[in-house]
């Protein structure tokens, strides 16, 4: 008897890597009028670009039915394995609660969820350390606390070129759209402890969004601590490049990813999203 992980898409995390440690990703949905995607799956952030530029629908998302769950559960439970399932933040997506409901119908099996209150690669840094502890033959319980304590921890800064994919897609408001778009403002965005997104800071000017976002981080963990992190950015991967190798000099990083959004968590950002993702480690 071994522990699965099983994810969702929206942890943005490298197929090649999820294959390597054997954890199972469930798919959300991206829709353009009547044509449905599945996230990572038909539609890759190479092609969710594409067709961005030549749909005239502005995409939204859906999350996976209680029924896609349950029957990777089910085989998971079969092969005489335990769960732990690790998710997207409840506040923005319903797949917490999809997963609950798959697990309510099959309640012989051994499953535990997680609420990371996270999103992307902060919601993927879960996952692979979890994922690592199941195969050094932890137990659920073990990995259930580390997953709350990481996730309490963790710390997610980002801004976006616009703020009309967030708007339209009902993550923030009306106002909050229109005070980005004045005067040249940027707003350094967070994803809260409660898992939303919400403000961090604001500056003129897209040149200083990376030091007021560096000076953040710096409050948060001292320089010269030992963190975890990862960049995420949406077709603008030289700046999440740079940002990277600025941070990794401020710090003891023992593990460090760069990589692209997918197309659920893009629908959101829209082009020109960056992002940097961390959390302090004992």
């Amino acid at each position: 008897m071994g522990i699965r992980i099983v994810t969702d898409s929206t942890a943005d995390l490298p197929k090649e890597l999820c294959r390597e440690l054997g954890i199972e990703v469930i798919p959300l949905t991206v829709r353009f009028g009547e044509e449905a995607y599945l996230d990572g799956v038909t539609l890759d952030s190479d092609g969710f670009w594409a067709k961005l530029k030549e749909s005239p629908h502005h995409p939204s998302t859906a999350q996976p039915a209680p029924g896609d769950f349950l029957e990777v559960y089910r085989r998971i439970h079969e092969a005489g394995d335990e769960i732990v399932s690790i998710h997207i933040s409840s506040k923005m997506s319903g797949t917490v609660n999809s997963a609950e409901i798959a697990a309510q119908m099959l309640p012989e099996a051994r499953i535990s969820i997680v609420d990371t209150r996270s999103v992307s690669l902060g919601l993927g840094l879960v996952v692979i350390g979890a994922a690592r502890m199941a195969r050094e033959g932890k137990s659920r319980e073990e990995i259930v606390a580390w997953a709350h304590k990481t996730c309490d921890r963790m710390n997610i800064l980002f801004t976006i070129d616009t703020l009309e994919f967030l708007q339209r897609n009902g993550r923030i408001g009306k106002a909050t759209a229109l005070l980005g778009g004045l005067l040249g403002i940027k707003l350094i965005l967070q994803v809260d402890k409660e898992g939303v997104v919400a403000p961090a800071d604001k500056v003129r000017g897209r040149s200083r969004v990376f030091a007021r976002a560096r000076e953040i981080m710096h409050e948060r963990v001292p320089p010269g601590r030992r963190i975890r992190m990862a960049v995420v950015h949406a077709q603008a991967p030289e700046q999440a490049q740079a940002w990277g190798e600025e941070v990794k000099r401020d710090y003891q990083v023992e593990e460090y990813l760069v990589g692209q959004l997918g197309a659920v968590v893009a629908c959101h950002a829209g082009p020109g999203a960056l992002g940097v993702i961390f959390h302090e480690v004992d």
